[in-house]
């Protein structure tokens, strides 16, 4: 495991158009990658890195992020400049999940653990000493995966004649 001396200093970051910066000074101790479908479409990747702050540890610095609500419980933030992801957070939870590419010194954060394996493209690897946790369906975080499902705003993996945002696809 890790020393989690990396929690402890002070990380600044921001989007790619330099609309949107931010600064925190603690990060948690979830420094990870997460393959999971609604993840993969959220940052246009394979996979998304995250890590949570608290709000009392984040300021943002220049402007302010744009949200998608993802689900009825889940948001989003990005910079409507650019489209940089930026963070998930639980609406109402006590934290973001920043996205760790968003730091300006994001090889200083370790990855440990990935999990939404179900996801992970056939041609990556496990991250070298990283936990593997498993699929959204199984673990700690069981409950709160079913409440962003039962109110998921992702459209469908195909194309469709309409689409009504959190409705069934045409």
């Amino acid at each position: 495991m890790t020393d989690d001396s990396y929690r402890f200093r002070e990380y600044s970051g921001g989007c790619q158009c330099g609309a949107v910066r931010w600064h925190a000074t603690e990060l948690r101790d979830n420094p990870h990658f997460c393959h999971c479908r609604m993840c993969q479409k959220a940052a246009g990747n394979v996979f998304i890195d995250l890590v949570g702050i608290r709000h009392e540890h984040l300021t943002w610095t220049r402007g302010k992020p744009s949200e998608f609500n993802s689900s009825d419980v889940a948001a989003r933030g990005f910079c409507s400049n650019c489209g940089t992801p930026l963070y998930y957070r639980s609406l109402g939870g006590p934290h973001v999940s920043m996205t760790i590419g968003s730091f300006d010194t994001p090889h200083l954060v370790p990855i440990l653990y990935e999990m939404g394996l179900e996801g992970r493209h056939p041609n990556l690897r496990p991250v070298p000493g990283a936990e593997q946790i498993g699929t959204t369906e199984e673990g700690d975080g069981v409950e709160a995966v079913a409440r962003v499902r039962a109110s998921n705003h992702q459209h469908p993996d195909h194309d469709t004649d309409k689409w009504v945002m959190g409705g069934a696809d045409g």
